[in-house]
């Protein structure tokens, strides 16, 4: 890959990343991006523990789907193995965001999955968003990161869950991971995570009695933005 395509990929990764303090989706830094490039196989990610106050463009951490390092001067984030296992199964992303927003994260603290309750879960996810189970004290022994990325995989397999049309999940006891097709969208997403779990929170306040979307409802308004047939937004930008 040559130099100029390296350095791109990078600049794209940085930019993710700075968004996720700039939509008050991380504490700290509590928080990584990244992306794929699929013809070379390298993955650009956050460096672990740098923080975002710090962070530029060169730190950014190029890897292998092996999760080794082909170019940086740090450590890849700790998460790297979840994402790379994330992108070896589903080979239609293109970007894996994570975070520790507040309410995505309770309702994975909770071992919930986040019931759609309106139209603006069903324009982004098409049904609830899981909560994957927690691991066991094997698998964490044996590779916590990497069983994180097997687990969730796991649950889409065994459900016949779609990757596209529910891009993130929140995992039991630890916190959300979203995707997309490239690191801005994956940040898109981790943007309406945090916003429907808020919702979905408030909406059991309100009214603990409350029913999720009907069917039908979730349909139009997913099947809209993103089906065969969609017609939402403009087909020439």
């Amino acid at each position: 890959m040559a130099n100029w395509m390296l350095d791109e990929l990078k600049r794209r990764v940085y930019e993710a990343n700075m968004l996720l303090p700039r939509y008050g989706l991380i504490t700290f830094t509590w928080g990584n991006a990244s992306e794929i490039d699929r013809n070379s196989g390298l993955v650009a990610i956050k460096p672990s523990g740098v923080d975002y106050d710090k962070l530029k463009p060169n730190d950014i951490v190029i890897v292998d789907l092996d999760g080794r390092i082909v170019d940086g001067m740090y450590n890849p984030s700790t998460d790297t193995a979840t994402h790379l296992e994330l992108y070896k199964a589903f080979p239609e992303i293109g970007g894996v965001v994570h975070t520790h927003s507040t309410h995505a994260t309770s309702w994975a603290q909770a071992g919930k999955d986040i019931p759609c309750y309106g139209t603006t879960h069903a324009d982004y996810f098409y049904g609830p968003i899981p909560c994957i189970r927690n691991l066991t004290a094997e698998e964490i022994e044996a590779g916590y990161e990497k069983n994180t990325g097997v687990s969730i995989v796991e649950r889409f397999r065994n459900e016949n869950i779609n990757p596209l049309y529910v891009p993130g999940c929140v995992c039991k006891n630890h916190g959300p991971f979203t995707w997309g097709r490239n690191a801005y969208e994956a940040v898109h997403n981790a943007v309406v995570v945090e916003e429907v779990a808020r919702m979905a929170i408030l909406t059991r306040q309100i009214n603990p009695e409350a029913g999720e979307t009907p069917q039908y409802m979730q349909d139009k308004h997913f099947m809209r933005k993103h089906g065969p047939n969609a017609y939402y937004g403009q087909k020439n930008m």
